[in-house]
């Protein structure tokens, strides 16, 4: 806004210099009296004695008075006998000297084209720059000015109040406010707060968030800028704009600078193309120096953001720089909890939304996660003409989230949904009675996102490691559907529904030999490719022999087939639940954990709640499980697509 108010200045200014121009050269014709006489018109009126007095100028311009006070302008054609002629009739003569122009107005006269040209020009390089000063927009030229934006204690509103599920991190960084609000509480015991808090996790978790939330409690100025606002084409713009940042942020003491992205400009020194000559690595220098050299920097607190701090440089981690490291998590259960609660206030949440639930159903989500999960509940409400959000908009928005937005409008034939029906119902099934598998949350043949198919599997609680049982029943699990389509179908009606299930499961299986040391006749030892060891083409490592290869490669391949024949064997144990699991899923389209269990007691499944169907004409509206001996008629054709991308 202030921008454009000084444009907008600058605009009237140029305009009213050039009224005051124009105004200036056609000064004469505002003197110029309404009644104008031709010259003709004018002697006859001084033959007539009507004219009591003239003025003439040397342009032989004529201003008269009538002798009844009218004035009047004329324009002699030079006559020479004018002045004889209007002294025979008595008129009055006044000679007017020549105007003279001031020297001051001729000589802005003679520059004025110049000085608009030269401000058009910085007009218009202001624009180009956008302001190009960062916070203050100074003007054309500060190309090394900080682009930190400064937000005064009053501008931030954010709170720890408004931070949840990062306990621990809250409490690491509850010094740096209580430093920023009493120094002296620290100082007269010889203390020093750390001066840099480096804060890394997962995108999301809410490292900005926690950042503006030390401001906010704290009441001091912060200063924000992203890593890449530093790095610019012209050799020293970033070292300067380093020095002219923490040269801000000292008038402003005490105050915190928060550097998102911190890895775009401290990344390990040496490792670039132009050694360290470059320009990012002279933005990081200057940064190490500002941070951490002869002069002091005292009260300013530097907090940095990242999401991968193994690649910054060591000069920058070390104490004295960015002393202490704080970890943002993702949220656990109970943060997840205390992260919806904060966003549901946003939100007319109705009384049968229960966060704990929603909680226990989402691991692994971020706070950005569930910010979207409650924002994609409230649209899903306001589609609706709903007036409060309910647990059935949350649940709906949590399947978007987890699998994608329902695809409906995609036709299918009858062929490619029974195809995609007992492929899910083979992960399904496989996903249930394997040890240590997580439940499986729901499975539909609906498609979604890019797969036509989804069963979903979500973990009881948050896991933090993983066993080999339970890696080899996610092994087998994925191979389900694939066996579910054999078995039914035949082999040569196999699909390529399960390309992604078989690229996880070759992953999953060479983890298994290579990182994890799960391979007996391999052992302990980690045998995964050494990045540093690839050669430029991108060649395989030489770490070891082509003997180790093999084995590797036959080790990986006893894992995926001892889990192959596993899925095989309960598929073919469990024909019956495959049938009816199918037919279910090809009627209601989607199945929930309650409808699964009851397939798998082999029990009539009950429709969902807001199914209505008038085909069913025992009104029961239920599929019973069929014998082994009631299989489906191959179809005529092998199905088409990709029915299950993801299990």
């Amino acid at each position: 806004m202030n921008e454009m108010v000084k444009n907008i200045i600058m605009w009237v200014v140029i305009a009213g210099v050039l009224m005051s121009v124009f105004n200036n050269f056609g000064g004469g014709a505002k003197q110029q009296s309404k009644n104008v006489l031709s010259y003709s018109q004018f002697i006859n009126s001084v033959n007539a004695g009507q004219v009591s007095k003239v003025a003439i100028d040397r342009e032989h311009n004529i201003i008269g008075e009538t002798t009844s006070g009218e004035r009047f302008t004329s324009r002699s054609p030079g006559d020479m006998h004018l002045v004889d002629d209007l002294l025979k009739n008595g008129v009055e003569i006044i000679a007017k000297p020549p105007e003279e122009q001031s020297t001051l107005m001729s000589i802005f006269i003679s520059w004025f084209p110049m000085l608009l040209l030269i401000g058009v020009w910085i007009f218009f390089m202001r624009q180009m720059q956008g302001g190009a000063g960062g916070a203050g927009g100074r003007g054309a030229m500060s190309f090394g000015k900080s682009k930190a934006k400064l937000l005064n204690e009053d501008e931030i509103k954010v709170t720890f109040d408004d931070v949840a599920g990062v306990q621990e991190a809250k409490e690491e960084v509850v010094e740096i406010v209580e430093f920023l609000r009493d120094p002296s509480k620290f100082q007269k015991l010889g203390g020093m707060i750390p001066r840099g808090v480096l804060m890394s996790g997962s995108p999301g978790t809410g490292k900005t968030l926690l950042a503006k939330a030390i401001a906010g409690e704290a009441k001091v100025p912060f200063f924000s800028i992203s890593g890449s606002d530093f790095v610019e084409m012209f050799v020293g713009v970033g070292a300067s704009r380093v020095r002219d940042m923490f040269e801000q942020a000292k008038k402003s003491a005490p105050c915190i600078i928060f550097i998102d992205e911190i890895d775009a400009v401290g990344r390990a020194r040496g490792i670039g193309m132009g050694g360290g000559n470059d320009e990012r690595e002279q933005t990081l220098n200057q940064l190490l120096v500002e941070m951490d050299g002869f002069s002091g920097n005292e009260g300013v607190i530097v907090i940095a953001a990242t999401n991968r701090p193994d690649v910054l440089d060591p000069a920058l981690l070390r104490p004295g720089r960015f002393d202490r490291q704080v970890v943002v998590p993702l949220p656990d259960i109970r943060g997840r909890e205390q992260i919806l609660k904060v966003h549901l206030k946003k939100v007319p949440a109705h009384d049968s939304v229960k966060p704990n639930t929603i909680a226990r159903g989402t691991p692994g989500f971020s706070g950005a996660d569930l910010a979207n999960l409650v924002n994609e509940a409230a649209l899903f409400a306001a589609r609706a003409n709903k007036k409060t959000v309910d647990m059935n908009d949350m649940e709906n928005a949590k399947d978007k989230v987890l699998m994608g937005a329902e695809r409906r409008s995609m036709v299918m034939s009858e062929e490619e949904k029974k195809c995609t029906a007992y492929h899910e119902s083979g992960h399904a099934i496989v996903g249930r009675l394997v040890p240590e598998h997580d439940p499986v949350y729901k499975v539909t043949i609906i498609p979604r996102g890019r797969a036509l198919g989804v069963t979903m599997f979500l973990p009881e609680r948050d896991a933090i490691s993983i066993s080999k049982q339970k890696l080899e029943s996610q092994l087998s699990s994925l191979y389900g559907g694939r066996l579910a389509e054999e078995i039914i179908f035949g082999e040569e009606a196999v699909t390529t529904g399960a390309s992604n299930d078989i690229e996880r499961a070759s992953a999953m299986a060479r983890n298994m030999v290579t990182q994890w040391g799960f391979s007996e006749k391999l052992g302990a030892l980690n045998y995964g490719e050494d990045e540093n060891a690839m050669g430029h083409s991108g060649g395989q490592s030489k770490m070891f022999s082509d003997e180790t290869v093999q084995l590797i490669n036959s080790e990986v391949r006893v894992f995926i087939d001892r889990n192959y024949d596993r899925a095989e064997k309960l598929l073919k144990e469990n024909i019956d639940i495959l049938h009816s699991m199918s037919e279910a899923l090809m009627k209601y389209e989607t199945l929930d954990s309650d409808q699964l269990d009851q397939l798998m007691a082999r029990t009539a499944v009950s429709p969902p709640k807001d199914w209505e169907d008038d085909s069913d004409e025992s009104g029961s509206g239920t599929v019973a499980a069929k014998p082994e001996s009631d299989k489906p008629a191959k179809p005529d054709s092998p199905a088409v697509g990709d029915p299950a991308e993801q299990p």
